[in-house]
């Protein structure tokens, strides 16, 4: 097979799990501790060890609702002394100022855009100097966190949050890597320059010795091989070995060598990219950040599908006849390799706890040690498949050889496409989901198109003519559907959920109130959505008013908007709809497909709004 397809590049940075003891105000490790809360939002924060590079120190994790916000600038804070402060002292350890996230921008109706920390960040409190690994016990940490925060409503009291955690000094290498944003990163190299790694502290683990930790790291490629994702896989490997199993001892050997090559490589190829994006930028890299960037989650999902497709024959991969019959051998070597090279792409994503522990640690060794541990994972994961093959007596079990096979092998392809499906739902953020199964249906189809609209008589001008029309579907359908939405394209509008309550109080207050209803599986509320309310002049316009705007999702039957359209609204439930409650409560309702017009001049109307 040809598997170059599915080559996706994992040059991603990795949210990886802790390593590092740490305790918190509460005595338990790195617990998360309420700092403030109104009602239903809410900010926590937990402090661990952490490192970035070179640089050591504890991270300050943020975690709250999107709404609760922390000012992240003196110029735009209600006072200067009400930004967002997060200072650490000890006896033993000394700290450079806290390293802050890039922020993000409210539009304050008040005093405009304003620059804040929301929802979840990390804070970095870099150690100015490292007396760790030598040193032996622990060391007490306060962490002192002050400022304000507000909700799109209110504001809170100022408060202060002082936490006290115990940092584990002896076992430096063991603290969690962790990722900075490019901004923080930047922040620490210019004004915290890391200081450079001495030489014992680079030999470190080869004057203890890395056999361990190579045993281990082989052990953790053999726990690739019982965990849930590797499942998928096995009807693959599985025809692949039958179909080893037909031919001479010399092939047979070759071609599952080449398999468990292909296994290897895919960890070769892991360390190389891990090992250029620890020098660039300090972070370190887990298998699991692939499934964090949607571009690489819509290229494997395709190239699952793909396969899924050939398993259903819908598409036959295959030499071209002039040559297929002088390289039979060298094309089946080199399909072996591209379903070993597959097989761990998709078995690895469910790495357990010990490929973690092992991936996070060979990325903080020396070069040598890092790519040696990891291409030993790749040769645990490829032990038993080496076993089999070298084994007749295990490979003779496998049946033989019938229609069974084609069974088997179509039953794979509908598991595929369970497997691009599943994982596709839990990767992609909903705006791009429906976007990206839509393009899949159209990605089969042209690849039905490509394999099976002609056959070996079909002339050679309509054979590429058929297969030029399919790639023009594929491509053209790929740039209007797949592409992330620009900052541009999303809405200018900050609407509110749906509240009867709060709709309530609006009109109480002499506030006009706009409600859009709307629904996920309705297209004509995206036209609507794209072509009234994300117009700069519409939004503009609302803002000036004072209007507040109100998304009321009837996307199923159970929903409030859902069953307040009916009720309150006397509507029928078609959508789009939308509902302009003027300060009187009067109600201008525009149905359907509406220019944006219409709405700009009910908007008109209403009052300006006061100062």
């Amino acid at each position: 097979m040809r598997v170059g397809i599915v080559l996706v590049a994992c040059a991603v940075a990795a949210a990886l799990f802790p390593l590092a003891a740490v305790a918190g105000d509460r005595g338990s490790s790195g617990e998360a501790v309420e700092i403030v809360r109104n009602e239903d939002q809410y900010s926590r924060v937990s402090i661990q060890p952490a490192r970035f590079g070179n640089r050591l120190g504890l991270a300050v994790v943020f975690q709250g609702t999107s709404d609760l916000h922390f000012y992240a600038s003196e110029k735009t804070a209600p006072s200067p002394d009400m930004k967002l402060k997060v200072q650490a002292t000890s006896d033993i350890l000394r700290f450079d100022p806290a390293v802050f996230p890039k922020w993000g921008i409210l539009n304050d109706p008040a005093i405009g855009k304003v620059e804040v920390y929301a929802g979840d960040f990390t804070v970095f409190l870099p150690i100015r100097e490292e007396p760790l690994g030598t040193t032996k016990g622990d060391a007490s940490v306060t962490v002192k966190i002050t400022g304000i925060a507000c909700t799109s409503g209110l504001c809170l009291p100022p408060f202060e949050r002082t936490l006290t955690t115990i940092v584990t000094l002896s076992s430096p290498d063991l603290w969690q890597p962790i990722l900075l944003d490019a901004a923080q990163a930047s922040q620490l190299a210019r004004a915290n320059p890391a200081p450079a790694p001495s030489k014992s502290a680079q030999q470190s683990t080869s004057s203890r010795g890395a056999g361990p930790y190579y045993l281990l790291a082989i052990l953790a490629g053999l726990s690739i091989n019982i965990m849930p994702c590797v499942l998928p896989v096995l009807p693959l490997i599985m025809l692949r070995l039958v179909e080893q199993s037909k031919h001479s001892s010399r092939r047979r050997i070759s071609s599952g060598i080449a398999f468990c090559a292909g296994v290897i490589i895919f960890f070769a190829a892991f360390a190389i990219i891990s090992a250029i994006v620890n020098l660039m930028t300090g972070a370190v890299l887990d298998l699991n950040s692939l499934f964090r960037y949607p571009a690489a989650v819509i290229v494997l999902f395709l190239a699952i599908v793909f396969f899924g497709l050939a398993m259903l024959d819908v598409v036959t991969l295959s030499l071209p006849s002039s040559i297929a019959g002088k390289q039979a051998a060298a094309y089946d070597l080199t399909g072996s390799a591209g379903m070993g090279f597959f097989a761990a792409l998709l078995s690895t994503p469910c790495s357990g706890a010990l490929l973690g522990f092992v991936l996070v640690w060979a990325q903080t060794q020396p070069l040598s040690v890092s790519s040696t541990a990891i291409v030993l994972m790749g040769v645990g994961m490829a032990l038993p498949y080496a076993v089999i093959v070298l084994v007749p007596s295990l490979l003779n079990r496998i049946p033989r050889p019938g229609y069974w096979m084609d069974i088997f092998k179509k039953s794979t392809g509908f598991l595929l496409f369970f497997i691009a499906v599943k994982l596709t739902l839990a990767a992609l953020p909903k705006d791009r989901l429906l976007n990206v199964l839509i393009y899949g249906i159209i990605f089969s189809f042209c690849v039905w198109m490509w394999g099976k609209w002609m056959g070996f008589s079909t002339p050679a001008p309509r054979k590429w003519t058929i297969r030029a029309v399919a790639l023009v579907i594929a491509v053209a359908a790929g740039f209007w559907l797949l592409p992330t939405p620009g900052q541009s394209a999303q809405n200018p509008i900050d609407w509110q959920s749906y509240d009867a309550d709060l709709v309530q109080k609006a009109i109480s207050q002499g506030r006009p109130v706009l409600l859009k209803f709307t629904a996920d599986w309705c297209t004509n509320c995206k036209i609507v959505e794209r072509k009234v309310y994300h117009d700069p002049e519409v939004a503009k316009l609302i803002e000036q008013k004072n209007a507040l705007p109100v998304k009321a999702d009837t996307t199923l039957i159970d929903y409030p908007a859902t069953r307040d359209f009916k009720q309150v609204y006397g509507e029928a439930g078609n959508v789009p709809v939308s509902i302009v409650i003027l300060p009187g409560g009067s109600r201008e309702k525009l149905r359907g497909i509406f220019d944006k017009q219409e709405l700009i001049g009910i908007l008109n109307e209403l009052p300006e709004a006061k100062p």
